[in-house]
């Protein structure tokens, strides 16, 4: 391991590309904390502090902006309005003939698919600052000279921060190493673990907390994060034959090989879906205390409730079937296949080929999406009824741990290019000087 921390920066193109990725990645936490003018972020903090306590989607969506909407930050907004952007347009590419068209012209397709999701994330972003604009203004104590001017500088300021967050994203995926808006995401999350680890250690200097529980958390940590790593990089790989063809004096094709399908191939999306759908009400029910009906929809609705987790975990279970068979096609598949002369060991090319690959992402979909519903819920199972003030796991556990995976990974790929043993092999590491 610490051979191949050291070859890292005897690569001059990887040192490079991770000192820039740091670069940016500082340059945004500092940016997080430049407020929006016009707010009163302590008003704001106490608000989100209960939202938090309640399970509000303002938390939530806190928890992806990396606390910049706690903060009043210019960053606010985060990087959330181009992930929903993508989302949909990916969504789009299923199911009308125009994106898809453009996301099978390869790089020029790309390129204009990335330009409308920039048009939509600016969309999306005024969108939503006006809705916080808006909300702030009503909320008591948040704004104090309220007015056009503050709505109009509150806009415009989160609108920019969203465009820089953007580019200091692509900069990242195009100069630096990992994907670029995946790494900010994590920067974002991995910033509250520090502050949340302290108030664990303050309470157990303080008495608060008792050693066995403090201990068994650290253990459970420790178990979950390697079950998640796991599970995340779980593929059930299905043979592919390549029939020989005569070119010429060429023989080509005659090779094996193997498609590997991820037993979750969603990732954390379907959590996220799931998340939204159940805090919608409850975010919507906020805005009427004095009315009976929302305050029960509130109680119903609270997570830790056995209708909230149990909708939670069916939720979660259907979103991550629906969102695998947006991404995967199974009938393009087979036709690829059949195309380049591939075909499955016993299966016949085209229809049977489709609905063997469809019946084994159907099965190894729902395993994947319990463990994940599982690893969804435990925080609210550590934090309300074990009574932990914090816990490392949930949706951002999922994020950190597919984000750090696929930056070694592309560690790893610079480091064996060039005759260097990586992270992730087993057995004794034998780094190799050029």
């Amino acid at each position: 391991m610490f051979n191949s921390i050291s070859n890292i920066f005897k690569i001059p193109d990887l040192k490079k590309k991770i000192l820039y990725t740091a670069l940016i990645l500082i340059i945004y936490r500092l940016g997080s904390f430049v407020p929006v003018p016009g707010i009163n972020a302590s008003a704001l903090k106490e608000f989100l502090d209960r939202a938090g306590s309640d399970g509000n989607m303002f938390s939530m969506f806190d928890l992806f902006v990396g606390g910049n909407l706690q903060r009043a930050s210019i960053f606010a907004l985060g990087i959330m309005p181009y992930i929903t952007t993508s989302i949909v347009i990916q969504l789009l590419g299923s199911v009308i003939p125009f994106f898809e068209k453009l996301r099978k012209e390869g790089a020029e397709g790309q390129k204009k698919i990335q330009q409308y999701t920039r048009y939509g994330t600016v969309g999306i972003a005024a969108f939503n600052s006006i809705g916080i604009a808006l909300f702030l203004q009503n909320l008591p104590g948040a704004v104090p000279d309220q007015g056009i001017m503050f709505l109009f500088v509150t806009v415009l300021s989160m609108v920019t921060g969203t465009m820089i967050i953007m580019w200091l994203g692509e900069q990242i995926t195009e100069h630096g190493i990992g994907n670029g808006i995946s790494l900010i995401i994590f920067a974002g999350i991995i910033a509250r673990y520090p502050q949340g680890f302290l108030h664990m250690f303050s309470m157990l200097r303080i008495g608060a907390m008792k050693i066995f529980p403090f201990v068994a958390v650290i253990i459970v940590m420790v178990i979950v994060t390697a079950a998640v790593v796991l599970v995340t990089e779980g593929v059930r790989k299905i043979p592919v034959q390549y029939a020989k063809r005569v070119i010429g004096r060429k023989v080509y094709g005659g090779q094996s090989t193997f498609i590997p399908l991820k037993v979750n191939s969603a990732g954390v999306i379907p959590i996220i879906f799931a998340q939204s759908v159940l805090m919608f009400p409850r975010t919507i029910a906020t805005f009427f205390k004095d009315s009976e009906f929302a305050t029960s929809i509130v109680n119903i609705m609270s997570p830790g409730k056995f209708l909230y987790t149990l909708l939670y975990v069916l939720l979660i279970v259907f979103f991550a079937y629906f969102y695998t068979a947006m991404v995967i096609n199974p009938v393009e598949m087979a036709e690829n296949m059949k195309k380049y002369g591939g075909f499955i060991p016993g299966r016949k090319p085209g229809k049977k080929t489709s609905d063997y690959i469809n019946n084994v992402l159907t099965r190894i979909t729902l395993p994947g999406a319990i463990f994940f519903a599982f690893i969804a819920v435990m925080p609210e199972f550590m934090q309300r009824w074990a009574g932990l003030p914090f816990y490392f796991g949930g949706t951002g556990l999922i994020i950190v741990v597919g984000v750090s995976l696929d930056t070694l990974q592309q560690i790893e790929s610079h480091l064996v290019m060039r005759h260097y043993d990586g992270f992730m092999k087993k057995g004794k590491l034998r780094a190799r000087s050029r």
